[in-house]
């Protein structure tokens, strides 16, 4: 079927939310599309964006800044982690010690962002609401 009111539910891999938000925040715009044929119920697969993508009826791009809430937090970036450090009196700063606080704060970022994905987005070309449905690591055992 190549009309999309036919969703009713995206359904989308955790990891491929965060995925998607942290290339697109880091400047490799990346979405999760839904391809045609539609059904009630669609899978919502990680994708770079590509010239002339939002021309073809026969996919769904969505943003993963539509499938989150408001609250979820941005991406830590380097310098802000540096100027955490380096405001710590009881810390001294260094390179390495930066690095590994660096990893830390992504992993604890990625690991928020679910917790921040809605149960509803609104999709103007299914004709309305479709339901957002997650799929974990846990789903797929």
């Amino acid at each position: 079927m190549t009309d999309p009111e036919a969703i009713e539910t995206v359904v989308v891999k955790t990891d491929e939310i965060v995925t998607a938000l942290e290339a697109s925040q880091r400047g490799t715009e990346t979405v999760l599309r839904v391809t045609a044929p539609f059904s009630a119920r669609m899978r919502a697969r990680l994708h770079v964006e590509q010239p002339g993508d939002g021309d073809d009826d026969a996919q769904l791009l969505l943003s993963p800044h539509v499938l989150l809430d408001d609250d979820c937090p941005s991406l830590p970036t380097s310098d802000e982690t540096a100027e955490r450090l380096r405001s710590r009196s009881d810390e001294q700063y260094s390179v390495e010690h930066h690095r590994e606080t660096h990893e830390a704060a992504l992993e604890e970022w990625r690991s928020t962002v679910p917790d921040h994905v809605v149960d509803a987005v609104e999709l103007p070309a299914a004709g309305g609401a479709v339901s957002v449905a997650l799929l974990s690591a846990v789903d797929r055992e």
